[in-house]
Order: C-alpha cells, then structure tokens, then sequence
C-alpha cells in the first residue's frame, strides 16, 4: 500500500521545480527571461490537479489489484498505462492549456496534435 498522502505536497514543489528546469535547461531562457507566472501555473496544478489526482488513483489502484507480487506490479502498470495515463494526461493538458490561456478550440487542436 502506498503512503499518497506523504506525496500529496511535494508534488506541487516537484512540478515546479520541472518547469524551472525547462525553462532554464530546455529552452535556455536565462533568469533574466524565467517567466515566473508559468511556473506558478504549474505549481498550482501540481499542489490542486496532480497530487490528488495521482494520490486517490494509487489508493484505487491498490483495492483494483491486490498483493506485491512481481505480477500484481505488472498488472498495476497495465492497468495505470492503459486506463489511468491517457485520461489523466488529456485532463492535464486541458488544465495546462486553459491556465496559459488557450481557448477551447486551441485547446482541441493542441491535444490532438
């Protein structure tokens, strides 16, 4: 059984530190140019979307597949991959979308692209 509610609050911490490092590793923007409101839209949406998201799917999952078993992780990772991974990644890229001002119809194109 996972212990979701220790990870609930550095999720927010976690996805914030992702963009700093996109914005400064990836897409070499400089401090200067960091845009510090997109890295707070993340935060939020890793502190109110993702860590409890995330946190009651575990708490699902281990009622949905029993044991610790090699098999029973096999069967948690399909089950994750398959069910979990499209809805949840549509969601937060329609979350992400709107929070950066997309429309709805830019929103559509962008998550069927």
């Amino acid at each position: 059984m996972h212990n979701t509610d220790s990870f609930l609050c550095p999720v927010g911490s976690l996805v914030g530190v992702g963009d700093v490092v996109s914005q400064q590793l990836i897409e070499r923007r400089g401090l200067a140019h960091h845009n510090v409101r997109r890295t707070a839209r993340m935060m939020s949406i890793g502190f109110f979307f993702v860590g409890p998201v995330i946190g009651s799917w575990y708490k699902v999952l281990d009622r949905l597949v029993v044991g610790g078993s090699k098999s029973a992780a096999m069967k948690k990772m399909l089950v994750d991959q398959l069910c979990f991974a499209p809805c949840f990644l549509g969601a937060f890229l329609g979350i992400s979308g709107a929070l950066n001002g997309l429309t709805v119809e830019e929103n559509i194109v962008k998550l069927k692209r």
